[in-house]
């Protein structure tokens, strides 16, 4: 955290861009395949990360961990019938992408370790590019997952509750970015006030990414 050396940005900028645009063109894709042209009305069915990129949530994701981009406008009552699932599935894309690619990196990770036998300073810093390339998707497929507005996982929690339920969701959406943004701050604020800065959010998205990750390496015999 908060490490700006050269080094790391290099690598890791690329694959921030990278994983955001895919992540929020996967948004896009999704609900105009359902019949809202919403987004690509927004010039936002394109992977061009220009029309993607959030300057705070890129900023975070680089010196934090994690991050945000640009939310992808949808219109749920052009969704046709079913919308509530329908929404469930447009905000899966999102985190989905972040997966394939996830597993796309380690692909690649593995086929220059057990296939390329010459093994120079090209492919050592490839491999390092993919390592972050594979973290930060895993990362942000994670945070995103978070059933708190306004991150993917709110929508896709708010497909799963019954009718009888939807106060549940409502209620979130109120509070929700308060709530996100004091889980961010909170260690901070512990800090401050003498007391154990106790990480929540890094733990809730730590602890499952790592796993992940354990797991994209090891189908890849990593």
């Amino acid at each position: 955290m908060f490490d700006f050396s050269l080094n790391r940005l290099l690598f890791t900028v690329p694959a921030i861009i990278i994983a955001l645009t895919f992540h929020e063109y996967a948004h896009a894709r999704v609900a105009y395949a359902f019949g809202d042209s919403t987004a690509k009305e927004a010039g936002r069915l394109t992977l061009n990360p220009l029309r993607h990129l959030d300057i705070l949530g890129t900023l975070l994701l680089i010196v934090a961990g994690f991050g945000w981009a640009k939310p992808v406008p949808v219109n749920p009552w052009l969704l046709g019938d079913n919308r509530r699932k329908k929404m469930m599935a447009v905000s899966v894309a999102g985190p989905a992408m972040n997966l394939v690619e996830a597993l796309i990196g380690a692909g690649i990770m593995s086929l220059i370790v057990h296939f390329i036998s010459t093994f120079n300073t090209f492919y050592y810093y490839a491999l390092v590019f993919l390592s972050y390339f594979v973290m930060i998707n895993v990362v942000l497929a994670v945070f995103n997952l978070i059933p708190i507005p306004p991150l993917d996982g709110s929508k896709i929690l708010g497909g799963l509750l019954p009718e009888s339920k939807l106060h549940v969701e409502l209620t979130l959406e109120r509070y929700g970015f308060g709530i996100l943004v004091l889980l961010m701050f909170l260690p901070e604020i512990l800090r401050l006030l003498g007391l154990p800065a106790v990480d929540i959010l890094g733990v809730i998205i730590t602890v499952p990414a790592n796993w992940l990750i354990q797991v994209i390496y090891s189908l890849f015999g990593i």
